[in-house]
């Protein structure tokens, strides 16, 4: 008995710690000192309503906008970037040989063709393939620069203006060596947005 009210009384004091006092500390640690990352990471539109998380994709198919990477998620118009359906957050995981991931690919070439049939720039391979997620919120500087030109063209901007917003929101490796220069196509269409009211006031 003596061994079982020992076992017990750990158990409780274990679970008290590491189920919640331990959760508690670190929560509370997080609001303190990054409210916004520990929040989500919202983004907010120009009216100040949450239109999205910085670390979630989300898919725009208007030529005015700048395309996401393709997501594996699920086909359009289902759950592309749904990151609460925990079935929508994945990979294809079809092998470069497999004829469903070929066959995607020269889907997604046709539409980026049919989008801007102008461009004879070839496509970065970020506009034509998924992420291991499905959920990346993150495009390269080579992908953002490519739809300059359907861009301007849909909103009629001058395409200097759109290349200098593009660089506005390059962002460089993390610690300058970590990853891969980006940029947050959530941030850069609001942005986008925003050039677009001023423009008509």
């Amino acid at each position: 008995m003596r061994v079982l009210r020992a076992a017990v009384a750990m158990l409780v004091i274990m679970s008290g710690i590491t189920g919640l006092a331990y959760p508690l500390a670190v929560t509370a640690a997080a609001q303190y000192l990054f409210p916004w990352q520990a929040n989500g990471s919202i983004v907010n539109n120009p009216q100040n309503r949450p239109t999205g998380s910085k670390l979630i994709g989300q898919y725009f198919s208007g030529a005015r906008y700048f395309w996401p990477r393709p997501s594996a998620t699920a086909p359009v118009p289902y759950c592309p970037y749904n990151a609460a359906d925990g079935g929508c957050g994945t990979g294809s995981n079809l092998g470069p040989y497999s004829p469903g991931f070929l066959a995607a690919i020269k889907r997604r070439i046709i539409r980026l063709r049919s989008a801007d049939p102008q461009s004879t720039t070839p496509i970065p391979a970020s506009l034509i393939m998924a992420s291991g997620s499905g959920l990346d919120p993150d495009i390269s500087p080579s992908a953002a620069r490519y739809q300059i030109n359907r861009v301007a063209r849909a909103r009629r901007m001058p395409v200097a203006r759109l290349r200098r917003l593009v660089k506005r929101f390059t962002r460089g490796r993390t610690f300058g060596i970590l990853g891969a220069p980006r940029v947050n196509v959530l941030e850069l269409n609001l942005a986008l947005n925003r050039l677009a009211r001023k423009r008509k006031h």
